[in-house]
């Protein structure tokens, strides 16, 4: 009862008329620029921070957390319309939302997107208000040797996440490792695989090369279809907002993915460094080992099911994001980082006494996010049918407003040239990649976490004096390697089965 009188109070002070309107302006700003590759919510939140200086702190950090939560509502316009991820969370999204456009369903796809964000992100504030200082001090258990363990099951789900043929989800995979080892290295500071270029000694930036693998790629098909006469089918596509509805089978298939995706992506929230898009990575393998096979539609080809799970993972996490930062002053992603910051700089210190120094400001901001998610579900869903008249633009207009799109996303991630010419390289090998039949999604998530995966192997065997045990000792990393082996010799054993008894 003491926690839901704090929250009461928490929301006396985010519904004054003054924290609402941040509240609703972050909202804008944050669909905004998460609808716009090459910023994202870490970029917007660092652009936009100044923009605070002379607000009240309360006032100022709730107009940056709406900004980072509406984010992840936003993330999934330009990759469900024009498959481009407007951040790396959407990366997921684009998979089955860009499909069902291509089905003539892109206001449905909208839908699905706001509704599952809703419900995921819902999740994540509910466990936040009861049990975020319990999960953070939980996720502080997560040492170097649990988050190794934890990055490799989600880069052996990888192999087989997109097709039904691992070999080629390896490929890609490792591909994704090498590119990712480019430049300095973040434990010993040592220069690798540079070859002699000061441009490469930051390593190469996420975003210009996810959108030339994935923006890039898809102009190379529409400039195909142009020069052979080819219309795309959902061009001609009648758009009526009754269209959009989901039927209650739909809402049904959206519903289950969104409460599990919402939970672990919660959990994953928490712990330090994990982030917005390893949680919608999980929450699409979890979803596709659970479902193998019984949903109407194969993920990665319209599932109603693989586009819920992953939006509404990626806002569970960025709820679960705020329960270390207020709880224990610990950022969980890059964002949360900067919003540390804010607060430092407006003289509040998040830990375990700022919820008896400050209630006022620690729940009237975790107050502010229900508000958030609430505004950015009706403005997601206003947009709509206006969003949805962009698939009905020719393809001659529409192969040029992509190409500038992905000029200024690459552009403006390091403000040289240098992420334009990463961007084409990018799409080169991704067109590649299609012609080839390798999928490009393995490749780009196993780039976003091998980083990681890196980070932590290193840290463990330094503090543990290079004894592989430190991955045995603890009962977390034990369950973890058990999820492993199962994940290895399970897919295994079933295609020595089969074999066996195609042979009988």
């Amino acid at each position: 009862m003491e926690t839901l009188s704090m929250l009461a109070q928490g929301f006396s002070v985010a519904m004054s008329f003054q924290n609402i309107l941040a509240a609703l302006a972050g909202g804008i700003l944050g669909l905004i620029v998460g609808a716009m590759p090459g910023i994202g919510s870490l970029a917007g939140c660092a652009l936009l921070l100044p923009l605070t200086f002379h607000f009240d702190p309360t006032t100022a950090i709730i107009m940056l957390g709406s900004i980072y939560y509406a984010n992840m509502f936003g993330g999934a316009f330009s990759a469900i319309l024009i498959n481009i991820p407007g951040d790396a969370p959407a990366i997921m999204t684009a998979l089955d939302g860009f499909a069902m456009t291509k089905k003539g369903h892109p206001g449905k796809a909208l839908f699905i997107s706001n509704y599952s964000s809703f419900v995921g992100g819902l999740i994540g504030m509910v466990i936040l208000v009861f049990l975020g200082p319990a999960l953070a001090s939980f996720g502080l258990n997560f040492g170097p040797s649990e988050m190794t363990m934890l990055m490799l099951v989600a880069m052996t789900s990888i192999s087989w996440l997109v097709g039904e043929n691992p070999i080629t989800g390896i490929i890609a995979s490792c591909l994704g490792m090498m590119i990712s080892t480019l430049g300095v290295d973040i434990v010993s500071g040592q220069i690798r695989y540079n070859f002699g270029s000061i441009w490469l000694l930051g390593g190469i930036n996420f975003i210009p090369l996810v959108i030339g693998f994935i923006g890039m790629t898809q102009l190379f098909d529409l400039v195909k279809q142009d020069m052979s006469g080819e219309k795309m089918s959902y061009v001609d596509a009648k758009i009526r907002f009754r269209d959009t509805l989901l039927t209650k089978d739909e809402l049904k298939r959206a519903t289950r993915p969104s409460i599990t995706a919402g939970l672990m992506g919660t959990f994953v929230g928490f712990l330090p460094g994990a982030g917005a898009t390893a949680a919608s990575f999980l929450a699409y393998a979890a979803e596709k080992k659970i479902s193998n096979g019984k949903t109407l539609v194969p993920l990665g080809e319209g599932a109603i099911e693989g586009l819920a799970a992953s939006e509404s993972a990626n806002n569970g996490a960025a709820a679960g994001a705020f329960g270390p930062l207020l709880a224990l002053g610990i950022p969980g992603s890059g964002t949360t980082a900067v919003l540390l910051g804010g607060l430092m700089m407006w003289g509040l210190n998040p830990g375990p006494m700022l919820f008896s120094t400050n209630p006022d400001f620690a729940w009237g901001l975790i107050a502010s996010l229900f508000i958030s998610n609430i505004l950015s579900l009706a403005i997601s869903l206003g947009c709509i049918p206006w969003l949805q008249k962009i698939v009905r633009v020719p393809i001659g207009v529409m192969i040029p407003s992509i190409l500038m799109i992905c000029f200024i996303g690459a552009y403006s991630t390091s403000n040289s040239m240098f992420g334009v010419v990463i961007m084409l390289i990018g799409g080169f090998l991704g067109y590649i990649f299609s012609k080839c039949g390798l999928p490009t999604a393995p490749l780009l998530l196993a780039f976003v976490l091998s980083s990681t995966l890196e980070t932590n192997l290193r840290r463990a065997f330094l503090t543990s004096h290079g004894n592989i045990a430190v991955f045995l000792e603890r009962p977390i990393t034990d369950v973890f390697l058990v999820i492993f082996l199962i994940m290895v010799l399970v897919p295994v054993g079933r295609a020595i089965y089969k074999k066996a008894k195609s042979n009988k």
